[in-house]
């Protein structure tokens, strides 16, 4: 899964506004969810967004579990919390995914990491960094995706 355009994406976060599928494979789909922490909308439709998140969590009878891309230049927004908090009472297995890791000086990764755990409720081995930019982390989020597909019948 190394294709470039594969998604849609913009520097302006909140695009996307609908729920959308990749197949990857005869194993499995990778679903992009609508984002909601700096998503650049108006609450009203940050709003419309939650049934619609909260409908395909509770739906997905195969949900083997959820990838959740925060910002790690930033500190997690309450949006994240209730996020996770749904996910954990939802007992769906859950990822934190720091993306832009070649913005964050080394020195700041493992502190902003043992933070992001701490501030999220989880445990640090749910936290990863990810750079779309090097592929810094991108053997940490497959070798995870890999270890929730094992749950999940063929």
């Amino acid at each position: 899964m190394r294709r470039k355009k594969l998604a849609r994406t913009s520097r302006t976060p909140g695009r996307t506004r609908a729920i959308h599928y990749y197949q990857v494979g005869d194993r499995c789909y990778f679903v992009d969810l609508p984002g909601y922490g700096y998503a650049a909308v108006p609450e009203g439709v940050r709003r419309s967004w939650a049934p619609m998140i909260e409908g395909y969590l509770d739906s997905s009878v195969r949900l083997a579990g959820v990838l959740s891309l925060v910002d790690g230049r930033r500190e997690p927004t309450d949006s994240d919390r209730l996020m996770i908090d749904g996910l954990a009472l939802r007992g769906v297995p859950t990822l934190i995914v720091l993306t832009k890791a070649d913005k964050v000086p080394r020195a700041r990764r493992a502190p902003g990491l043992d933070d992001a755990a701490r501030r999220l409720g989880l445990d640090p081995d749910q936290v990863v960094w990810f750079s779309a930019l090097t592929g810094e982390g991108r053997e940490e989020v497959l070798s995870a995706a890999e270890v929730l597909l094992e749950g999940v019948e063929a």
